[in-house]
């Protein structure tokens, strides 16, 4: 199963996915309407969602490490 993320001002859900960028050596992470084959099945660790507050989409973020 797909991770999604329901958007509060639109109600649409959307799926996380990734692909590897040029040179391979980490992940793009995006959000889309539909689960497709390069579906990521969790939450990738260190990382938060938020929303786009014009348009309602997700946004994947890595989280802030407080300094102590």
């Amino acid at each position: 199963m797909a991770f999604s993320a329901k958007s509060k001002k639109s109600g649409k859900e959307y799926f996380l996915h990734s692909r590897p960028t040029a040179n391979g050596s980490t992940k793009l992470y995006y959000f889309a309407g539909e689960a497709k084959e390069n579906a990521e099945p969790a939450l990738p660790e260190g990382y938060e969602i938020s929303e786009n507050s014009s348009t309602g989409l997700p946004i994947l973020k890595k989280k802030v490490v407080a300094a102590s």
